[in-house]
C-alpha cells in the first residue's frame, strides 16, 4: 500500500472541498471494499477523507414520507433496527443476507450502493478490463463467465453489481439523497445505478465530489407478504449467482401491488415494472409468477458458462413468491405447513 494523508473533516461541505483540491483523494466510511481494491492495487489514493463525522449518523429516522436511514449508519446497526424490522423485513433480511457479521459490523449504508463488481477479470490488474482500463477489452465474455451477468450487458462489460441489500432497496421504491457541490438531488434507486453500455467504468451516476447523505424509504414495506431469496455457492458468506427481493400486498388471494427485484444477473439490480404491472389483480398462483418471471428475464442472453441462469433466476422468482405469500416460514426453524 502507499503512503497517503488523512483527513477528518466535521461537515459535508469541508469534506466536498477537500475531495475537489486534492488530487486522487479518496472517501472513506466503513472502507470495507476500499481496502480490498487497495490491497489488490486496483486503487492508490493519495489521500483518505474520513466521512464518519460529517452529517447525521442517526442509523433510522421516521420523516414526513416513510424512513430515512442514515448513508454513515452501519448495515448492522439498520438490519437489527426495530423500526427496520417490523416495518421493512424484506431490507433486513436482505442485508444479513449479505458479506458476514464482521464486514456488516463495518460497511455503511452509502458505501454498500458504491462497491465495486467482484469480477474476477476486474481484480486481476494484469487481465484486460473495460471497467478498469477503459478500451482494454471484456475477457469475461469469452472466459469463464459463471458468476456473470444475463440482462443489460453491452459488449464492454458483462460484470454483475454484488449487493444484496441494494436488490431490496430497489425493490421497496427508495431514493438515494446526494449532497452536490452546488445543491443536493435526490435520486429514485433504479435510476441511481448504470448499465455498462458504452462507459462499463461507470458504476453510478454520482458525480465527483457528491457525497450520498441518506436514503428514503417510501411508507410501504410489504412487512406482511415479504421474502428474499439468495442462491449462491455456499450457504455464508458468498455473492449471489441469484438472488430476489419480493414484496406483495394481497387482498385475499389477489395481488394488489407487486415489487420484484434481481441480484446477481446484471450490472445494477434489475427491476422490470412491466411484470409488476401484469401481477396486479391476477390470482397469487405458481402459474401467474413463471408469467411474471418469463417477463423479467425476456431478453436475458447466456454466456458459455452461465447460460443456467436463466432457468435458475425463473425458479428462483416463482419459489420466492410462493415464499412471500407465507413469510412465517421463513424464520429460523421453522417448516413450510
Amino acid at each position: 500500500m502507499n503512503n497517503f494523508d488523512y483527513f477528518k473533516p466535521k461537515g459535508i461541505e469541508a469534506a466536498r472541498e477537500l475531495i475537489v483540491s486534492i488530487p486522487n483523494a479518496a472517501f472513506v466510511a466503513g472502507g470495507t471494499n476500499l481496502i480490498d481494491l487497495w490491497k489488490y492495487n486496483l486503487t492508490n489514493p493519495s489521500a483518505l477523507i474520513d466521512l464518519n463525522h460529517t452529517g447525521n449518523n442517526i442509523t433510522v429516522q421516521e420523516i414526513d414520507s416513510g424512513v430515512r436511514l442514515s448513508a454513515f449508519a452501519t448495515n448492522a446497526s439498520t438490519a437489527y433496527h426495530p423500526l427496520i424490522e417490523n416495518r421493512y423485513p424484506l431490507l433486513a433480511k436482505a442485508i444479513l443476507a449479505g458479506a458476514s457479521g464482521q464486514i456488516r459490523n463495518m460497511a455503511t449504508n452509502g458505501g454498500n450502493l458504491l462497491q465495486r463488481t467482484r469480477c474476477y477479470y476486474f481484480y486481476d490488474p494484469d487481465s484486460p478490463c473495460n471497467k478498469r482500463n477503459p478500451g482494454s477489452g471484456c475477457p469475461a465474455i469469452d472466459g469463464y463467465n459463471r458468476m456473470h451477468a444475463i440482462l443489460g450487458t453491452s459488449k464492454h462489460c458483462i460484470a454483475v453489481f454484488p449487493s444484496d441489500m441494494c436488490v431490496a432497496l430497489a425493490a421497496l421504491d427508495a431514493r438515494v439523497n446526494i449532497a452536490g457541490q452546488k445543491s443536493s438531488r435526490c435520486v429514485p434507486f433504479t435510476d441511481f445505478h448504470r448499465l455498462p453500455e458504452d462507459t462499463p467504468e461507470l458504476d453510478n451516476t454520482l458525480g465527483h465530489g457528491e457525497i450520498i447523505t441518506s436514503i428514503d424509504l417510501p411508507h410501504k414495506g410489504f412487512a406482511s407478504n415479504y421474502s428474499y431469496l439468495k442462491i449462491r455457492d455456499r450457504n455464508s458468506y458468498a455473492f449471489a449467482l441469484v438472488s430476489v427481493a419480493t414484496g406483495l400486498e394481497l387482498e385475499g388471494s389477489i395481488i394488489k401491488d407487486a415489487r420484484i427485484a434481481l441480484g446477481g444477473v446484471a450490472h445494477k439490480p434489475w427491476r422490470i415494472r412491466e411484470a409488476e404491472d401484469f401481477l396486479r389483480e391476477k390470482q397469487a398462483t405458481e402459474k401467474t409468477f413463471e408469467s411474471a418471471a418469463a417477463i423479467i428475464l425476456s431478453g436475458a442472453q447466456g454466456f458459455k458458462f452461465n447460460k443456467f441462469k436463466i432457468e435458475l433466476a425463473k425458479r428462483a422468482i416463482v419459489r420466492n413468491a410462493a415464499m412471500a405469500l407465507n413469510p412465517s416460514i421463513q424464520k429460523p426453524g421453522a417448516q413450510p405447513s
